[in-house]
């Protein structure tokens, strides 16, 4: 194992830049429907499940732009209930989505998720 060893007399400082949490914000984006309008997150991780997410959105209706530490989420031409199975399949985290498809239009289609076995 590694240590640091600091001799003197001298202040230790600096910056640390804290990536953002993914599963903070996998919720977040899945609640951003029921915003049914504008959603500003930042520190989004880059990551595939937060891109699986987004491309979820999209093709229920949303829309997602992306710039430097900010994503803009738009779900206010959201119109549609059934999350597609083909992107369903690629995370486990994606049925997270139902809660808040079910909140807006009292209903959700969906199939298993998928992701890595456990």
């Amino acid at each position: 194992m590694s240590e640091y060893i600091i001799k003197g007399g001298k202040k230790v400082e600096g910056e640390v830049t804290i990536s953002g949490s993914k599963n903070a914000s996998l919720p977040i984006i899945a609640a951003s429907i029921l915003n049914q309008g504008i959603t500003t997150l930042y520190n989004v991780p880059n990551i595939h499940d937060t891109q699986m997410m987004f491309e979820i959105l999209k093709k229920l209706g949303g829309s997602v732009t992306k710039k430097k530490n900010k994503v803009i989420i738009d779900t206010s031409g959201i119109c549609e209930y059934e999350i597609p199975e083909d992107l369903m399949r690629q995370m486990r985290s994606s049925v997270i989505f139902a809660g808040s498809v079910v909140g807006r239009y009292g209903k959700v289609t969906f199939s298993y998720p998928g992701g890595c076995d456990i």
